[in-house]
């Protein structure tokens, strides 16, 4: 494989972090929004949740794509292939990660929630200094496997042009007629960027005092 080719595939996987970790941006806090609304259980909103969660997680991340990608424009907003990219992982990961931080939620102590109530906390400040600090301890391990797993789904966008790792190598093999090297070195870029993920969580988890797994 020639350094032009291996060069095309660095930058598929430059596309693929940058598309992957603004979808991870979004959909972390927005599937915190969605846990704590189903967790209050807001009327309405809660039925919303649920149902938004149910479809995400059940629709297929190539048809959600292409769903965004030429739908959106029908209602009369422009949208390009990155910003659809984007969007289609977001609301993939927010899907998931809610299920995660719900968990969490359903697990915290209850007790502390009374106690921080009796001293008079409003729901926001307990939020922010009672039950966020441990949450996101607890929910960590479970996000940075689903971080990891919307990455490993991010060929999903190359369906409407996006030049990710994946689309890249498959581009290389049909030039070269030598498909296994590229997708072989994509191969090894994916499991680097996981390892990067899986390090990253370890140490967070060690730096707050949280054992790590195996």
């Amino acid at each position: 494989m020639t350094a032009n080719a291996f060069l095309s595939l660095l930058q598929g996987a430059g596309v693929t972090l940058i598309i992957s970790l603004s979808g991870i941006a979004i959909g972390v806090p927005l599937g915190l929004v969605l846990a704590l609304v189903r967790w209050r259980r807001i009327p309405g909103l809660s039925q919303v949740a649920a149902v938004y969660v149910s479809l995400l997680r059940s629709t297929p991340a190539v048809t959600l794509c292409l769903l965004i990608f030429f739908a959106v424009p029908t209602l009369g907003i422009e949208i390009g292939a990155w910003s659809a990219g984007i969007m289609t992982l977001a609301f993939v990961t927010a899907a998931f990660n809610c299920e995660v931080w719900r968990a969490g939620l359903l697990n915290f102590p209850h007790e502390q929630v009374e106690a921080a109530r009796a001293f008079g906390m409003t729901p926001l400040l307990r939020l922010r200094r009672i039950i966020f600090p441990q949450l996101w301890r607890a929910a960590l391990p479970g996000l940075v496997n689903e971080a990891t797993l919307l990455i490993k789904a991010s060929p999903a966008i190359a369906v409407i042009g996006v030049a990710e790792i994946t689309r890249a190598a498959t581009r290389i093999g049909a030039q070269t007629y030598e498909p296994l090297p590229p997708m072989l070195t994509a191969t090894g870029i994916y499991v680097a960027i996981i390892l990067v993920f899986v390090g990253l969580q370890r140490l967070t988890e060690r730096r707050y005092g949280r054992g790590a797994g195996a």
